[in-house]
């Protein structure tokens, strides 16, 4: 079966559907995920006139296939801007059919577009299949941990 589809910028119509897409990614990378009041919150960082956060979407024929989010931050050790992908997540049924490399090819376009000289990311230990992948496109790991730390007010 062939998925026909188009990689396009987030749109607000989409944001029901993203939210569901997040849902699923948090199941997959077994973490807690709640949808209370995420689309104003979304809306209010993908649409803003500077926007904090940007966003694409694999439209499939009748249904959002996956999603990729993603940030221009700056990198002190290198004094240069970079672009942080924070979620890249794309349905089981759309897998290993090429569309994985065909949006990380248009997240370089926009890292590219947002003077952004590489793109960074992280994926949980035990997704051995998007290490493969990722390292397959040519990109390479680096050995961290990540904190966590709440801050209340």
């Amino acid at each position: 079966m062939s998925f026909k589809y188009q990689i396009r910028p987030i749109k607000s119509s989409d944001l029901p559907e993203l939210i569901e897409l997040c849902r699923l990614h948090a199941e997959f990378e077994k973490s807690d995920y709640k949808g209370d009041h995420k689309a104003e919150a979304l809306a209010k960082h993908l649409f803003a006139e500077s926007p904090s956060l940007y966003g694409l979407v694999i439209e499939g024929e009748s249904k959002l296939l996956g999603y990729s989010t993603f940030m221009p931050q700056f990198a002190t050790w290198d004094a240069e801007f970079y672009l942080y992908m924070d979620c890249l997540y794309i349905r089981a049924e759309a897998r290993s059919k090429g569309i994985g490399e065909a949006l990380i090819a248009r997240i370089k376009m926009e890292a590219v577009s947002l003077n952004c000289k590489t793109i960074q990311w992280q994926t949980p230990a035990f997704n051995k299949r998007a290490m493969k992948f990722y390292e397959r496109l040519g990109a390479y790991g680096k050995d961290k941990v990540r904190y966590f730390l709440d801050v209340k007010t």
